[in-house]
């Protein structure tokens, strides 16, 4: 049995697509799973378009989702040598022909074929011309006419055929001399040695253009496997109007990488009623004949609802490291604060994003509590000044910020003040958080330790007498 050997090829036009990530993906985890070879290639021959920002943010996001490729990146602009000679041989052979037709000519036989009931596909004026004169021309590939249709058997959709009255001479060099897209795709995973094409369904109608030209380049016709599409809620293409559709906006917006690739493989791809995996999982269990045939619906809630997952269930060193550049962003200087683990340990059960988690632990850092107008005016008030005072007294003899030693000393305090724990608790979290929600007060008081929490306690007293 040969090698198993697939690619994701995406155009450097600009960022990683939700649907690119998740077809490399699926060409990733077969390939690991079959001991295969995954592939890169930057299909940069648009050179107008291409960027090598849109590069570098693909090669970035491919890191940040874990998908290492075996071979490549290889870039299409450094191939149009073996290009060229390509387009030579089929000319040479007679398997290709120079079109001298214009746009407008062109655009008049299309309205032509409109007005008359036609499909609006090219009539073959140059297909048989002998002269060269000196013009520019297009090569088109001259389709076989031996034949009447061309078939093949989909690993996702199964037997699908196309009527070739349906095609037409299709372009492959343009009149720069630039290879168009079907061409040199045909020719880099022939040479490739690609045995199995994974990508988007929106290929479908090339497939049969491209297994005609890998015959008439003398090629072996891959495998292929067209993975449907991502559509919206509103069951239209994913789009931005759904939503980010950027794999690095979703690092942006605080989402682990674990839980991006868990819900994109969900996204067409099922085993049982399994919702969570692990990259190691889906290597062992994924497969094609597990891939649906109908589009999948982008889900956003799901999506934050695996992050939350992720976050819940996270190594809180790795966390802490991830959480940092967040809290910089917000201008907060995570060395002047308490140890970062402990942070991140606090608050990992209530938050669905790195973005919520940075929010949530703002208040561990600040020199002044700022306290939220609604909070204060309700549990900073002067009748609560004593409750206060014996709070501070009590945490004050308490050596050791431990749970245990916590509970006793709050055990005194609603003993003295004869108030019930969450009399107690919710004026303590303002005075030491600035509002009302954050993680149990046990928490609050361990991570922020015992010099702070004194100090943030004698700040609310003070500003009892403001």
């Amino acid at each position: 049995m040969s090698e198993l050997r697939v690619r994701f090829a995406p155009s450097p036009t600009g960022y990683l697509h939700i649907g690119g990530a998740r077809t490399a993906l699926f060409n990733y985890l077969l390939a690991k799973k079959e001991t295969g070879k995954f592939i890169l290639r930057i299909e940069d021959t648009d050179v107008a378009r291409s960027t090598q920002e849109s590069v570098d943010a693909i090669l970035d996001a491919m890191t940040w989702l874990g998908f290492s490729c075996d071979e490549g990146p290889v870039y299409q602009s450094e191939r149009f040598d073996l290009y060229r000679q390509k387009v030579q041989q089929l000319l040479d052979e007679g398997k290709a022909y120079r079109c001298y037709c214009t746009a407008e000519e062109l655009d008049a036989k299309r309205e032509k074929a409109k007005e008359e009931g036609r499909k609006p596909k090219y009539d073959g004026t140059c297909r048989n011309r002998n002269d060269q004169p000196d013009a520019p021309f297009v090569v088109r590939f001259k389709l076989p006419a031996d034949r009447e249709e061309t078939t093949f058997v989909d690993r996702i959709k199964g037997s699908i055929s196309f009527r070739h009255e349906e095609l037409d001479d299709l372009i492959i060099q343009r009149t720069d001399g630039t290879p168009t897209y079907n061409f040199v795709v045909v020719v880099d995973d022939a040479e490739m040695g690609i045995s199995l094409v994974i990508r988007g369904d929106d290929h479908i109608n090339n497939t049969p253009r491209q297994i005609l030209l890998y015959e008439a380049l003398g090629y072996s016709v891959p495998e292929f496997a067209h993975v449907p599409m991502i559509l919206g809620s509103d069951k239209k293409r994913l789009s931005k109007r759904h939503g980010a559709t950027s794999v690095m906006a979703y690092q942006e917006m605080g989402y682990l990488p674990e839980a991006l690739v868990n819900y994109l493989v969900r996204l067409g791809w099922s085993s049982g009623d399994e919702e969570i995996f692990s990259m190691a999982d889906l290597i062992e269990k994924f497969s094609l004949e597990n891939v649906g045939r109908s589009a999948g619906v982008f889900n956003p809630e799901k999506l934050l609802w695996l992050n939350s997952h992720y976050i819940k269930t996270g190594d809180p060193q790795r966390l802490a490291d991830l959480l940092k550049p967040f809290l910089q962003q917000k201008g907060i200087v995570v060395e002047n604060g308490p140890d970062l683990v402990a942070v991140v340990k606090s608050l990992q059960e209530r938050s669905a994003t790195m973005i919520e988690m940075a929010n949530g632990a703002a208040f561990y850092f600040v020199d002044q509590v700022e306290y939220d107008e609604k909070a204060k005016n309700k549990f900073l008030q002067s009748e609560q000044k004593d409750m206060f005072e014996v709070i501070l007294k009590k945490l004050g003899t308490c050596a050791l910020f431990t749970e245990e030693q916590l509970e006793s000393s709050f055990a005194e305090i609603m003993q003295v003040t004869e108030l019930k724990f969450g009399k107690v608790a919710q004026p303590l979290r303002v005075a030491l958080t600035g509002g009302t929600a954050s993680p149990s007060i046990y928490d609050v008081l361990q991570v922020l330790g015992k010099k702070v929490s004194l100090k943030r306690i004698e700040q609310a007293i003070e500003s009892l007498d403001d």
